[in-house]
């Protein structure tokens, strides 16, 4: 059973509007994070079964994975997460870029590029069998990505040879490497840096085993002196930020979507639109996000109606003031980890330094996700969801509010169902 099937056997529409009218839901706030990226995506995770098994023993019950421009690894994430008792909320996450923003020099939710844009698709079901449009867009996506990281590999291994080294890598040799350490589909595979940057640490670490001679080609590499030549994900940090961002000789200019494009799929694909919010992830706070209201203003001129945090990013104290005013204006908004580096943290998210969340602040995210499960259980049924398939808000509720609490009712009615099918 796939994992449309598996989201649509919890039950009717109107069964499920039922039990959500009667009060059904779990007992107590469910354990959440909405933003995980599985392998092959660069991932902290070797394997979904991984992914799923420390979800279970950190007792999160409710997970979103969000991936990039490929997602048939979701069918094998909710087989396994189901027989967890875990349920699936679907997503994927875009770059765009916003012209009028980068000739102001406006930086939005990336701090080192103006006018480029990250931003996320909650709960579509249409990656299971995309429109033509949307696979248009896929397509176009996969094809500029592929041919931009064949050529940065080409450039980054230059760097190589000019320093003294042959590490004779190509993006196919990035791609075995990935097959081979996740045991995945090669056509599943979508090059990011982070691949690129393990890849060639790796072939410095094996040809270069004395920490000294490391060491002494790593700052002609770098122009600079490593932070530790024995530091397998220093050593890669420092080879993106040395060698592949802009200015650096290994970069190659990007070529991305419009934000009306990324929106466009993000629709065409049967997802909220949501904006990933930086926040005080970054020192100053991005311009488009300062201060909340500004940001607040932002989204509405934009039609999105949810926002996502990485609260690790974030203290408790400025999560709270943005993720209560948010909520306060009528965006449903939810918390994820990402889990898009080497570093296993705990996968319950939290503040930065470790800081617990606010409970209040786990409240509203519980809620937002809820809404995500609903809004992904309707469209699974072909009903309109939290947004219709342009994005505007249900015609159904006139009121944010009341739209909010509508959707999220269902959702955990949906949620109690799943967990009386799929006892833990």
């Amino acid at each position: 059973m796939n994992a449309i099937e598996t989201l649509k056997n919890i039950g009717t529409v109107e069964e499920l509007r039922a039990a959500a009218e009667a009060g059904k839901a779990p007992a107590g706030r469910v354990r959440n994070n909405s933003h995980m990226h599985l392998p092959p995506n660069f991932s902290a995770f070797e394997s979904v079964e991984q992914a799923v098994d420390l979800a279970d023993a950190q007792d999160l019950r409710l997970v979103g994975v969000t991936n990039y421009y490929d997602y048939g690894v979701y069918n094998t994430f909710v087989s396994r997460a189901a027989g967890k008792g875990i349920f699936t909320v679907f997503g994927l996450e875009i770059i765009s870029l916003i012209d009028s923003l980068v000739t102001a020099g406006v930086l939005i939710n990336d701090p080192n590029n103006p006018g480029r844009m990250y931003i996320c698709g909650k709960a579509p079901c249409g990656w299971a069998g995309p429109s033509p449009r949307a696979a248009e867009l896929l397509t176009r996506i996969r094809r500029n990505d592929t041919e931009r990281m064949a050529e940065m590999v080409r450039r980054v291994n230059d760097c190589f040879a000019e320093a003294g080294i042959q590490a004779d890598l190509s993006d196919q040799r990035v791609i075995d490497a990935i097959v081979e350490r996740h045991h995945c589909p090669r056509e599943t595979v979508t090059i990011q840096e982070r691949h690129i940057a393990m890849a060639f640490q790796e072939k410095l670490f094996a040809l270069l085993c004395d920490l000294d001679k490391r060491r002494e080609l790593l700052v002609k590499l770098l122009n600079d002196e490593p932070k530790d030549p024995a530091d397998a994900v220093a050593t890669q940090g420092q080879l993106r930020s040395k060698l592949m961002k802009s200015g650096c000789p290994g970069f190659v200019e990007e070529t991305f979507l419009s934000f009306e494009e990324a929106y466009e799929l993000i629709c065409a694909l049967g997802g909220i639109p949501c904006y990933p919010t930086l926040a005080d992830g970054t020192d100053p706070i991005c311009p488009f996000e300062q201060p909340v209201m500004h940001l607040i203003d932002n989204l509405r001129q934009r039609n999105i109606h949810m926002a996502e945090f990485i609260p690790l990013r974030n203290t408790a104290d400025i999560l709270g003031q943005y993720v209560r005013e948010m909520r306060r204006c009528g965006v449903a908004v939810v918390g994820g980890t990402e889990h898009n580096t080497q570093t296993l943290t705990p996968v319950e998210p939290t503040c930065s330094g470790g800081e617990p969340i606010p409970d209040d602040v786990k409240d509203i995210f519980y809620e937002g996700m809820c809404v995500a499960v609903a809004h992904q259980f309707l469209t699974a049924h072909g009903q309109t969801g939290f947004v219709d398939i342009a994005g505007n808000p249900n015609a159904d509720y006139t009121d944010a509010d009341a739209r909010i609490a509508a959707f999220a009712g269902l959702g955990r009615a949906i949620l109690q169902t799943f967990y009386e099918q799929n006892p833990r």
